[in-house]
This record gives structure tokens, sequence and C-alpha cells, in this order.
């Protein structure tokens, strides 16, 4: 038996509101939360939210950046 495993390309999908540095942030009771969009080969698209840890807005801003680039340009997600 074979185990393959193709690799999915996504493709991060956000505006970016170059006024609005709280960019796909928002604050739930303290803790600062990341919200964006990604797209699949399959054109299939999966909502994320995911919480940052943080109640500092600039560590959660740094924390969505690192996120973000963590996003390859050739749309591969890297871990």
């Amino acid at each position: 038996m074979t185990n393959t495993t193709t690799q999915q390309s996504i493709q991060l999908a956000v505006r970016i509101d170059a006024a609005n540095p709280l960019h796909h942030l928002w604050n739930n009771n303290g803790t600062w939360w990341c919200h964006f969009t990604l797209h699949n080969d399959s054109y299939q698209k999966e909502r994320i939210r995911m919480s940052l840890r943080t109640n500092d807005i600039t560590k959660a801003m740094r924390k969505r950046d690192l996120l973000f680039a963590r996003i390859k340009p050739n749309n591969s997600m890297a871990c």
C-alpha cells in the first residue's frame, strides 16, 4: 500500500485597508483575534478565525503580520 500526499495550493484572500492598521483584527473580551479567508485549488474557501493569545494590540498586529507572511507567494502554506 502506498501513501501519497498531494499538497493543495491555497491562496490568502484579504483586502488590506492601509488607513486601518487593525485590519483583520478584533478584540473579544480582551483577547485579540485574527480573521481571514483561504481559497484552495478546488474553488472552495475556508474562513479562518484564530486567537492571537494576547491582549496587547502591538503584539497582535505583529502576530497577524507574521501569520500572513507564512503563506508563501507561491500560494502554498508554509507551516
